[in-house]
């Protein structure tokens, strides 16, 4: 499920563009934070139980891109995309293969019959700044990629590539 030839067309292109590059992008972050888990990259001290670990990096990014889904069908009167939760930190490297296998499932078809308009409609996200549809997407894709250069940055800084 890494490309989109067995994605049939869309009622807007734009969205299944999206819906490829973060599954695209998810991998991507994967890879890496696997690189970084591998070469035992330490991240900066902080407070964020996100970003208190490498696993709690991993588990942030997945359960970030359930919950775009699940936000964006709910403000659009959709169907529940019955995504799983995503795994805890302690259990995500195991599951992490799994589970971006069921993300990419389960992202490719609440939005294929969607009309274009409709993605210009806005709401607040749940952390009350409000986007439209096509901004959400591109926010979700976004996500793993600054992650993933996040992860890249301290395997450069710390010679772990």
């Amino acid at each position: 499920m890494d490309d989109g030839a067995a994605l049939p067309p869309y009622a807007y292109a734009g969205a299944r563009a999206m819906v490829l590059l973060h599954e695209r992008h998810l991998r991507a972050f994967l890879a890496t934070w696997r690189q970084a888990a591998a070469a035992g990259v330490a991240l900066p001290a902080t407070q964020d139980p996100d970003y208190a670990s490498l696993a709690g990096v991993l588990a942030h990014v997945l359960r970030s891109a359930r919950g775009y889904m699940v936000w964006i069908c709910q403000v659009m009167g959709l169907p529940d995309p019955a995504i799983d939760p995503a795994p805890a930190a302690e259990s995500a490297a195991g599951e992490a293969e799994a589970y971006l296998a069921h993300l990419a499932e389960r992202w490719r078809t609440p939005l294929g019959a969607v009309a274009e308009a409709r993605f210009d409609e806005a709401y607040p996200s749940r952390w009350q700044v409000t986007y439209c549809i096509d901004a959400m997407l591109e926010h979700a894709v976004m996500h793993p990629i600054r992650h993933r250069f996040q992860l890249e940055e301290l395997l450069d800084r710390q010679g772990a590539r």
